[in-house]
């Protein structure tokens, strides 16, 4: 061969090589795409009803008291968030409850008119009975113990209750059932009236006006 036919196919060899190596340097600095395998499969999380109640309680201008439960599974176990806001003093507390039962609705009243917001939260602890937790808030959440329902009247108690606020007045209400008293007869409605008094609740029984 030639010797200049041979130093040029010399060059075009190294040239070659030289591109080849480059290319091949190129390719491992790239990043390499994995694919997800056929078995793979992104899993998105619903949060739909993990919140299942929540109610904004304005109390006056700057303060408000949100009412928040969470939980997952049976709807009547989980937990509530008592949240404070008072922008005016710029104050904000929390307060958490353990519950059983589902939260229906949630107020505040001052029934012993002594300036500090009382927090009703009202459960739904079976299909069709309610009750009450009652927190007053004087700088901190202090339980107040809601009365069950006297042995009298849970003879006649089948659930189906109702709390009834009403001039600042706080009343239960629910059907009459079972009863062995000729003067209360069943598918009657019996009525309650709570009053509050240094944080402890008494109860009147509501007589019907002749």
């Amino acid at each position: 061969m030639n010797p200049m036919k041979r130093n040029l196919y010399i060059l075009r060899q190294s040239v070659l090589g030289l591109g080849l190596l480059f290319l091949f340097a190129c390719d491992r600095n790239r990043p390499v795409k994995i694919s997800p395998s056929a078995d793979d499969k992104t899993v998105v999380k619903n949060t739909a009803g993990t919140f299942p109640f929540h109610k904004d309680i304005v109390i006056k201008p700057g303060l408000h008291f949100e009412v928040l439960s969470w939980g997952r599974g049976v709807d009547s176990l989980g937990g509530y968030l008592i949240l404070m806001s008072d922008s005016t003093k710029n104050s904000y507390k929390s307060f958490s409850v353990e519950r059983s039962g589902v939260i229906t609705d949630a107020w505040n009243m001052d029934m012993d008119n002594d300036g500090n917001p009382e927090l009703y939260i009202e459960l739904q602890s079976k299909k069709n009975v309610k009750d009450l937790n009652v927190y007053e808030y004087n700088g901190s959440f202090n339980k107040i113990s809601f009365p069950p329902l006297s042995t009298k009247m849970k003879k006649i108690y089948g659930g189906d209750d109702q709390f009834i606020q009403k001039n600042g007045d706080l009343f239960r209400s629910f059907p009459i059932v079972n009863s062995s008293d000729t003067t209360q007869k069943n598918g009657a409605t019996k009525m309650l009236h709570y009053s509050l008094r240094g944080n402890s609740f008494s109860v009147d029984e509501v007589k019907e006006q002749e």
